[in-house]
């Protein structure tokens, strides 16, 4: 799934909500902390949460109880543009 994808998952208008943490896509939307998307004032869902965790008062594994629907897409290299001529 691309950010951009992921970015759906926004647990608004009865969405399903969606966080990422380590190119892993959890759907956390069975829990109350996350209620329409929001999570407690502090993140919002469909992101990729993995710097933000490090310096939440939980642990990651309190992440991944939830179910995993996916994984997150690397964003392609950029192509270097060609150059013509000798050099």
């Amino acid at each position: 799934m691309t950010k951009e994808e992921l970015a759906t998952f926004d647990g608004q208008d009865g969405k399903a909500v969606y966080v990422a943490v380590n190119n892993v896509i959890y759907d956390v939307s069975s829990s109350s902390y996350w209620a329409e998307g929001d999570h407690v004032g502090a993140h919002k869902a469909g992101h990729d949460l993995t710097e933000e965790l490090k310096s939440a008062p939980h642990v990651r594994t309190v992440v991944e109880r939830f179910p995993v629907v996916g994984t997150l897409d690397k964003p392609a290299p950029e192509k270097k543009k060609k150059r013509f001529g000798l050099f």
